[in-house]
């Protein structure tokens, strides 16, 4: 039985269908009854089995064009994003058509900013094949590319039309791409979930072996806790931003590895685990809340370990962070209650004494 939920309010309200195998006639077609030409936009990664049963579900109604990129994070770049707009504009597209991002996050990211500022707007559809993707960046409309100075500093808020997610996807997911994903669905756990929060305890090896009951339960969990946030705040004036969680650090990691050698998700989990540790410094949560946070991560078997990372290799990272404000960097911190809150009233020395 699909679970679909909704996200967004007024012209801009979409729904996020999940299941087995959301991506069906029944359920895309319709949200594409008006259009003419169709641009998917994949990476190299993607089994081509996938690109052929979307390929089926199109055939006859549209023109459908299959654009394939790089994988990684370094095609999430202006030189990739110009070429699909040249591609866009040698294909005649206009504000009829709509454009498919199938793929990670990465593909969402510069799928969704393509069609955020090509004709200054057309329609797209997401549908993630990637844990990460599926309950963090396919949804809440965020679009982005990377530049030199740091990763999504470039981009837009934009929302899809539709989300489809297909649990099947994840049967084929490489373990650390599996365990990339884990890493924001902890988030919302940490942030105030408490009934995926616990769950996620008493769940560990059911989710650790991709069971599809626990797959299922942890992404509506997870896409509920965002679908909330994102509606009440669609451009990050306000309550979004706790969404960030662990982000700063992990951002961080990932522009000082060069976007080699560790996944979005296991840099935002090192991430939280500093910010966890700065909470604790700061006295807002208890020492057996912070063993908890650590604990819940470890047993699902991802990685707690940031000791390669000092403070003064990711200073000038952390303070390119979108939430450095008048100078000052914001924190997202969490509080006895399981609660995340943004604060830059902290001692920096706290900050500092976490890579410790």
């Amino acid at each position: 039985m699909a679970k679909i939920i909704s996200v967004g309010k007024g012209h801009s309200k979409y729904n996020v269908i999940i299941a087995k195998n959301a991506l069906t006639k029944k359920n895309l077609i319709p949200s594409l009854k008006n259009k003419n030409k169709i641009l998917v936009v994949t990476d190299s990664g993607i089994p081509k089995r996938y690109i052929k049963d979307l390929k089926d579900i199109l055939k006859g109604s549209k023109k459908v064009y299959i654009y394939t990129i790089e994988k990684g994070e370094k095609s999430k770049s202006f030189s990739t994003y110009s070429k699909i707009l040249e591609k866009l504009a040698d294909l005649k597209f206009d504000r009829s058509d709509a454009m498919i991002a199938f793929g990670g996050g990465m593909i969402g990211d510069i799928t969704g900013f393509c069609a955020a500022t090509y004709l200054r707007g057309i329609d797209f559809i997401q549908i993630p094949t990637t844990l990460l993707a599926q309950v963090d960046s396919s949804v809440g409309g965020k679009t982005a590319i990377n530049i030199k100075q740091g990763k999504n500093l470039v981009g837009s808020f934009y929302n899809p039309i539709q989300v489809l997610i297909s649990t099947k996807y994840l049967e084929s997911l490489p373990d650390h791409e599996y365990k990339s994903g884990m890493g924001e669905v902890v988030k919302y756990a940490l942030i105030g979930n408490k009934k995926l929060n616990n769950y996620m305890q008493l769940n560990s090896d059911a989710i650790k072996k991709k069971r599809l009951n626990a797959l299922e339960h942890i992404i509506e969990e997870s896409i509920k806790s965002k679908a909330k946030i994102v509606t009440s705040d669609e451009k990050e004036k306000g309550i979004r931003a706790i969404l960030n969680f662990g982000h700063t650090f992990g951002h961080a990691i990932e522009a000082f590895e060069r976007y080699k050698g560790i996944t979005h998700g296991a840099a935002v989990t090192l991430g939280m685990i500093i910010a966890g540790k700065i909470s604790f410094y700061e006295g807002h949560i208890r020492s057996h809340q912070l063993d908890n946070m650590i604990n819940l991560i470890e047993s699902l078997g991802l990685n707690t370990n940031y000791s390669k990372y000092k403070f003064n290799d990711l200073k000038k990272y952390i303070l390119n962070d979108k939430k450095v404000s008048e100078g000052k960097l914001n924190l997202i911190l969490i509080n006895q209650s399981g609660s995340a809150f943004i604060t830059n009233k902290y001692n920096s020395r706290n900050l500092k004494k976490a890579f410790d």
